[in-house]
């Protein structure tokens, strides 16, 4: 295990994804190559903007924004990914282009409008390619925000681990801002994790159930994770040319490396400042698990992922909605309500929530529980008119939220 000079929640690495689309028509645009050549001179991956980093994804109308290097105060965080997205924009008017919010384009065709990046790194980009044919929803049609949170040692990384976990089911009732794909309401509230959870079905190992399972040492991850994913990839990777970090597609996946684990299942939401709501909200409730807040380490450890997934299931379909389908869950985190919705229970939490959170991203987050995650609340706005111009309409004004740091609200 690398050594890592920061103990738990002492740093925090975020990281948001935006698509790049025309301003008029609100289509996908493959131009983050040359949104980076503008800032660099040259054809880059990376671009470091003082405290934010750019750099590109698997495919060219994609941009990530992300903290360059871990930061100890999230208080302005919102504010320095608007400043970058105001300064992005302003690049990207040239391109007649903008940024748009959210986790997955509602109307873009994958199989028409992929674009894989060109450039640095193409080589794996080109191999997932030939594996699992990239386009598609899942692999060129999905925004996200990330949390990355560091471990000291083995000791800390247990801990860390376990309450990630355990909290990782019900981020999609309070993140879920994808209920539309190809132009129509798939049923789904989180779209992107639905998609995202079959990527890889042709390697099962890759991404197992989403929701890690009950490892809590690196020799036990090593031996049932790593090995797993580099001895099932080895016949379509003969050269070895991915990583075992990069394979990893769990919705958190432990770096040793770094001495982190990465939490990947939230979807972009409409703003910086509804991101970092979200995100406080999960770290806040990560951190009083991991001090026992709740339920011991020992109690934490027992939930196995099969039915951590279930409750995950249930929210990426009905978000905030969704019946807890396992009353021990509810009751893990104090709730004895006998049928309890995702919504409930972080409206429950929201009191304990209160005394860790930073007070301004808690009057937001207790604003997104109030009003549903942004699925719902675009649902809503969206009524029955599915039409391209109402689409376009209501998508215009999440595109109007991110330049404004704002939130989407209806009411």
């Amino acid at each position: 295990m690398l050594s890592n000079p920061y103990h738990l929640f002492e740093v925090t690495g975020i990281e948001l994804e935006y698509m790049i689309v025309d301003r008029e028509r609100l289509n996908v645009l493959p131009v983050c190559d040359e949104l980076l050549r503008q800032v660099t001179g040259e054809i880059t991956a990376d671009y470091e903007n003082g405290p934010i980093a750019w750099s590109n994804e698997l495919v060219n109308h994609v941009v990530e924004l992300k903290t360059n290097g871990p930061v100890k105060q999230r208080d302005n965080v919102h504010h320095l990914f608007h400043d970058n997205v105001v300064e992005i924009n302003r690049i990207l008017d040239g391109f007649n282009a903008m940024l748009l919010p959210g986790g997955a384009h509602p109307w873009m065709n994958p199989y028409g409008e992929t674009h894989l990046w060109p450039h640095e790194y193409n080589e794996i980009y080109r191999l997932y390619d030939r594996i699992f044919n990239c386009k598609g929803h899942g692999w060129s049609n999905l925004q996200s925000t990330h949390i990355n949170l560091p471990f000291f040692d083995a000791e800390e990384f247990k801990r860390l681990h376990a309450a990630v976990r355990m909290v990782l089911p019900i981020i999609p009732a309070i993140a879920a801002s994808t209920p539309f794909l190809d132009g129509k309401f798939t049923g789904y509230h989180d779209s992107r994790m639905e998609t995202y959870r079959h990527n890889q079905d042709k390697i099962p190992s890759l991404a197992g159930v989403i929701i890690p399972e009950a490892v809590f040492s690196e020799e036990d991850y090593q031996k049932r994770i790593f090995e797993p994913i580099v001895r099932d990839l080895t016949p379509y990777d003969p050269d070895k040319v991915m990583d075992k970090y990069f394979l990893n597609s769990r919705g958190a996946i432990a770096r040793f490396d770094r001495g982190a684990i990465e939490i990947r299942i939230i979807d972009n939401q409409e703003s910086p400042l509804a991101d970092m709501a979200v995100v406080e909200a999960v770290i806040s409730l990560i951190k009083m698990t991991t001090e026992g807040y709740f339920q011991s380490l020992n109690a934490q450890m027992k939930w196995h992922e099969s039915k951590l997934s279930e409750i995950f299931l249930a929210t990426i379909r009905d978000s905030d909605k969704a019946v807890i389908p396992n009353p021990s869950y509810a009751a893990f985190w104090g709730c004895f309500q006998k049928k309890v919705s995702a919504g409930d229970l972080w409206q429950f939490l929201l009191p304990s929530l209160k005394s860790v959170m930073n007070a301004d991203y808690f009057s937001v987050f207790s604003k997104i529980i109030q009003e549903g995650p942004l699925s719902r609340r675009l649902l809503t706005a969206m009524g029955k008119d599915y039409s391209q111009e109402h689409f376009r309409w209501i998508y215009s004004q999440l595109a109007r939220c991110l330049a404004d740091n704002t939130l989407f609200m209806i009411s």
